[in-house]
């Protein structure tokens, strides 16, 4: 329990620290459109996270079999294609930079990202991710429009050279809904039940309705007056 608060309290710390600083521009976000229940979206989400995203970043609150159970995913599936630093199919989801060379690289540790989508809403995610432009003046050549003098290299220009503009913010709108996803896992469930009793609830109602008339013919009419 007392690792677990801990852990919670390190996520919300570096969230705070990282995401402080908002470009002044005042940037109109755009509407990621995410849609958790699409199953699709949700596995190339999580491959495209996993190659271009977690070498640096944590989503500490999930684990590898969880992702794929949740996605229906097979454990060969998550192992092959998923997991590239020799973990173990229920491990935590953990970055592969060390915080050393994290420090000695960018300046600072790249957050955890369990809780982004939570903390910053999914439309902040997928327009920061649309934001970066060429900046000689940083270390990396980049800067973006959202998170200005943000330490994070522009991670998906490769995608963004070799593919169509539609299938580029297709990805990232998948990367996006991924985190949406991992921000609260149990939505897919909360969700889907919530559809099911909102269902039971119309069909109770129904029921109770024509019931309702039943008894109340006989105060309508009494209870041996012929109708009219």
């Amino acid at each position: 329990m007392k690792k677990l608060l801990t852990m919670t309290a390190s996520v919300i710390a570096s969230l705070t620290i990282s995401f402080s600083v908002l470009a002044s521009s005042g940037t109109k976000l755009d509407h990621a459109n995410t849609n958790i229940n699409d199953e699709k979206s949700l596995q190339n989400g999580a491959q495209l996270f996993m190659n271009y995203c977690s070498g640096c970043h944590s989503i500490s609150f999930m684990r590898y079999n969880r992702i794929g159970k949740d996605l229906n995913l097979t454990n060969e599936y998550v192992e092959k294609n998923l997991m590239f630093s020799g973990n173990k199919i229920g491990d935590q989801v953990i970055a592969s930079m060390s915080e050393k060379g994290a420090k000695t690289w960018f300046g600072t540790t790249p957050p955890d990202l369990s809780l982004v989508a939570r903390s910053r809403g999914t439309d902040w995610i997928y327009t920061y991710l649309h934001s970066f432009y060429k900046d000689k003046s940083r270390p990396f050549g980049v800067n973006n429009h959202i998170l200005t003098n943000a330490a994070m290299p522009d991670i998906l220009w490769k995608l963004k050279k070799n593919q169509s503009t539609e299938k580029f913010d297709s990805d990232v709108r998948d990367i996006t809904n991924f985190l949406d996803y991992v921000g609260e896992p149990a939505k897919l469930v909360r969700v889907d039940l919530g559809y099911k009793v909102l269902g039971f609830l119309f069909i109770l109602l129904l029921l109770s309705y024509l019931l309702k008339k039943e008894y109340w013919k006989d105060v309508k009419y009494g209870k041996w007056r012929a109708k009219d």
